[in-house]
């Protein structure tokens, strides 16, 4: 065994030291973190320890740990069910989807917003397509159908007007995805613009000053100011994208879900709450969401190993 040269010692005391005194220098910022970290652990990480009931037939007066082990049971019944194919179809494109229309809307819209000169005309924007973030899902759902009503509907009475036939929207399952997607777009792009406007603001003005005086108009200067100045955060929040493409919100699809749409609306979480709640299946609801959370993080490290190696911004 080998002993430590004197030096060493030293030196490791001093480095200890110059990190206690930097956590006692800033003690109340780690205070103030303090109660996120708790609500990871609480509420993140200690529920993991149910994870084990996706490989065992839980068996409820037994608990957890007396419930016996069957393995990959539950995965395998999940992979060979009739709906497997129809349920990851939909996730799968209703994700692809999302992401495709959603990403980048919110950046298209925060240039705009940055463009315009008027700071009161600016506020206005800004406010009136921050508000649909504030809409409850119940509420967002109730003014789909609303608008979108056969009978009394103005999106059907405008088609009307212009000589079209009425269209069941919410019964027809071709129009579901796009319903949903769309609608979901309307009520978050104001929010989520708000992080590149953040980006935007943080941009060096001399760099528009020296475009100017190379005679780059206003299209030039958002092409090789604006977005390499928000690149790195668009990056971010693209891989934080894709690594929740599987991650369809249940309760919008539960409540625009109905029999007649069921083909093009039943997702993995619809499923899950089927099997689980209603069927009272709790180990192969957990298996069907284990499975889910495992691709999406997939997705998630493959996608941010690959920006790194590309050389752009990444989670780590």
């Amino acid at each position: 065994m080998k002993n430590k040269a004197p030096g060493q010692d030293i030196q490791t005391k001093t480095s200890f030291k110059k990190e206690l005194r930097q956590w006692t220098k800033n003690w109340e910022l780690y205070v103030i973190f303090l109660p996120v970290i708790a609500y990871f652990i609480i509420f993140h990480y200690l529920p993991m320890y149910g994870v084990q009931i996706a490989f065992k037939d839980f068996i409820a007066n037994q608990g957890i740990t007396g419930s016996p082990w069957v393995g990959f049971k539950h995965f395998e019944r999940f992979f060979d069910s009739y709906y497997f194919t129809r349920i990851m179809e939909n996730t799968i494109v209703i994700g692809l989807y999302e992401l495709a229309a959603g990403f980048p809307i919110p950046i298209i819209l925060a240039l705009m917003i940055h463009e315009v000169r008027s700071s009161k005309f600016r506020r206005f924007v800004q406010t009136v397509t921050y508000m649909p973030h504030f809409l409850s899902t119940v509420v967002m759902v109730g003014l789909v159908v609303m608008f979108l009503s056969p009978v009394s509907g103005l999106v059907n009475s405008m088609i009307v007007a212009f000589g079209g036939e009425r269209i069941s929207f919410m019964t027809e399952p071709g129009w579901f995805k796009s319903i949903f997607v769309w609608s979901g777009v309307w009520q978050t792009m104001g929010w989520s613009s708000i992080i590149y406007l953040a980006a935007l603001a943080g941009i060096d003005p001399q760099l528009h000053e020296a475009a100017k005086v190379d005679g780059a108009g206003r299209l030039k200067r958002i092409w090789h100011v604006n977005l390499p100045g928000i690149a790195p955060t668009m990056m971010i929040l693209l891989i934080l994208n894709i690594g929740s493409v599987l991650g369809i919100g249940f309760e919008k699809v539960f409540l625009m879900q109905n029999p007649l749409n069921m083909e093009a609306s039943d997702v993995i979480a619809t499923n899950v709450y089927r099997s689980g709640i209603l069927g009272a299946q709790y180990s192969f609801s957990a298996a069907v969401g284990l499975f889910n959370s495992i691709i999406n993080f997939i997705l998630l490290v493959t996608v941010n190993r690959i920006a790194r190696k590309a050389g752009s911004s990444s989670l780590w």
